[in-house]
């Protein structure tokens, strides 16, 4: 969990737009081998990041006009000439989808699939010379916004790499509770307040270790999905439903030495609540820094955000055994620059 929440920030348009459809492009590169940047760049193009009418009353983000096989909503804009027929959508999703069997079912651009998917420039080149755009200067502009906004980086990750990606083009979402929210699964909150009702409590149920270890759910780290686990912290186990090292081992595949390396354990005993990745950890996080709270240590800061712990005491110019302080800012991508 990050920690030292801020208001929601405040972006310029076109990166709210990135922030927001960036999920949806990188699933229908996965989908029909479009480009992420391509996509993206022509949303940003044609909305005017997410401003145009289209986009807002039609949710139409790619300026697609009725043709005559749509039987779907319609709405009237003047474009190149008056009160044009434009596809109306249920959501922007729908318009992401819509853009690309849109692509592939017209005979016009069926070359584009011949070129690389990560050559951003051919293809804009391509839409062009298609006549997705009757702008001559269109391939230069999508280029231009790929390369202003490294757009091209979403040409290489998978949709579960996005907020990852997202994290690393725009640090400060890391302080964006909104965003988090939204993208990142968070702890639920303790609701206070609330009037309570005594009732006779039942008698706790005592779970077996194979209900332990089933109640046990991998999950992807938001550094890079690296594949984790958390130990349950359910009050009602019993001595014989502890679950420890071999468990693990046995249900996951992987042998005990390299989740002890993996994890820089020194014995098979976990604790409830540990964090265990299946996995080696990154070499850096997936944010810039983190401000220590009450109780964390090194280790845990490192089981947190997936990084081997000799180079967060690298990052920042630390001893082996060195104390973390509370409100200390810790270095995780960068080294720790020099006093």
């Amino acid at each position: 969990m990050i920690s030292n929440f801020q208001a929601q920030q405040t972006w310029k348009t076109e990166d709210q737009y990135i922030q927001k459809f960036a999920h949806f492009a990188v699933e229908e590169m996965e989908k029909y081998k479009i480009p992420a940047s391509i996509t993206l760049a022509q949303g940003l193009l044609e909305t005017g990041g997410g401003q145009s009418i289209l986009a807002q009353q039609g949710n139409n983000h790619f300026g697609i006009k009725c043709k005559e096989n749509w039987t779907g909503k319609t709405m009237k804009y003047t474009d190149d000439a008056p009160n044009e027929c434009f596809r109306v959508y249920d959501d922007p999703k729908q318009s992401y989808e819509d853009h690309s069997v849109f692509l592939v079912n017209r005979p016009f651009y069926r070359g584009l699939f011949d070129l690389d998917p990560k050559d951003y420039k051919a293809w804009a080149h391509g839409l062009k010379k298609a006549g997705y755009a009757t702008n001559p200067k269109y391939a230069y502009i999508l280029i231009s916004k790929i390369e202003k906004y490294r757009l091209f980086e979403f040409d290489n990750v998978k949709k579960e790499q996005v907020t990852e990606k997202l994290l690393a083009l725009y640090p400060d979402l890391s302080n964006d509770k909104t965003f988090l929210a939204k993208n990142l699964p968070l702890p639920k909150e303790k609701i206070e307040d609330v009037p309570k009702v005594l009732v006779d409590a039942p008698e706790p149920v005592k779970l077996t270790k194979k209900e332990v270890l089933l109640s046990i759910l991998m999950k992807a780290h938001p550094n890079e999905a690296l594949r984790y686990i958390v130990i349950p912290t359910e009050p009602d186990y019993d001595d014989a439903s502890e679950v420890n090292l071999q468990d693990i081992s046995k249900k996951y595949g992987v042998s005990t030495s390299k989740l002890m390396k993996w994890n820089e354990l020194s014995s098979q005993t976990l604790k409830e609540g540990q964090i265990l990745f299946l996995e080696k950890k990154n070499s850096s996080g997936s944010v810039e820094t983190y401000r220590a709270e009450k109780g964390d240590n090194m280790y845990s800061i490192s089981q947190k955000f997936a990084i081997r712990l000799d180079k967060l005491y690298d990052k920042n110019r630390m001893e082996y055994g060195d104390k973390v302080k509370e409100g200390q800012i810790i270095y995780l991508k960068n080294r720790k620059p020099r006093n």
